[in-house]
């Protein structure tokens, strides 16, 4: 199994996952040409890695610049002189969304003192999520795995990714894809490596028990109709 798949920057999709346990695809825009986006019943989920990109939508026409994110539950369309990447969710219904730019560094803490940001949140506990993963330089991360594939971009900085059978080089713009359970782990050395990073799943989330306004919500006297 390979542990870590190194992918090119090219317009169009250039990773097939529909055939997973959670069907994706992993598409790239490079200002070649448009690209239309139409998943019946799926979702897309987008980062913008270089310059500005033009989202178009049936409510209106959205400059989403270097830094930038997205999700979207419609047919689109993007044109612009920008890259960036763009994942597909199949079976997923997700909010309208557009934040960033991002930061240099997460809000919360990561394994061997890395940080993360939760950057488009699940809906519901078990949905996707796009996150900001900070390395900083002198890191040497523990092997470890994921239960779902990870899709992932470079940002910024230089580092590699060690599997138990290759290293791969990291630097910005590098895509990729994690499968599921692949061992590997990030390194740097005098570089802080920002790596933006979708997952189809979680374990995370709001239920319908258990979410702000229901918990902040107190009974004083009981509805008895």
């Amino acid at each position: 199994m390979q542990n870590f798949i190194p992918l090119n920057f090219t317009t169009g999709k250039i990773f097939d996952l529909s055939n997973d346990e959670y069907p994706a695809n992993l598409y790239a825009f490079d200002s070649t040409s448009e690209v239309t986006l139409s998943s019946p019943k799926g979702s897309f989920f987008g980062f913008v890695f270089e310059n500005e990109i033009h989202l178009q939508t049936t409510l209106g026409t959205f400059t989403l610049k270097e830094g930038m994110y997205f999700s979207i539950a419609e047919e689109a369309v993007i044109t612009g002189d920008g890259k960036a990447i763009i994942i597909e969710q199949k079976d997923h219904n997700a909010f309208f969304h557009i934040g960033g730019p991002i930061e240099n560094k997460g809000r919360l803490t990561y394994i061997d003192g890395c940080t993360d940001s939760l950057l488009i949140s699940p809906p519901v506990m078990g949905n996707p999520c796009l996150n900001l993963l900070q390395i900083p330089k002198g890191t040497f991360q523990s092997q470890h795995t994921h239960p779902s594939f990870r899709i992932g971009i470079v940002v910024k900085g230089y580092g590699t990714c060690v599997t138990p059978t290759e290293t791969f080089p990291l630097t910005a713009g590098q895509i990729f894809v994690i499968p599921k359970d692949a061992y590997h782990s990030f390194t740097t050395e005098n570089d802080d490596l920002l790596v933006v990073a979708y997952h189809p799943d979680s374990d995370f989330g709001p239920t319908h028990e258990n979410h702000p306004m229901i918990n902040r919500t107190v009974n004083v006297i009981q509805n008895t109709q």
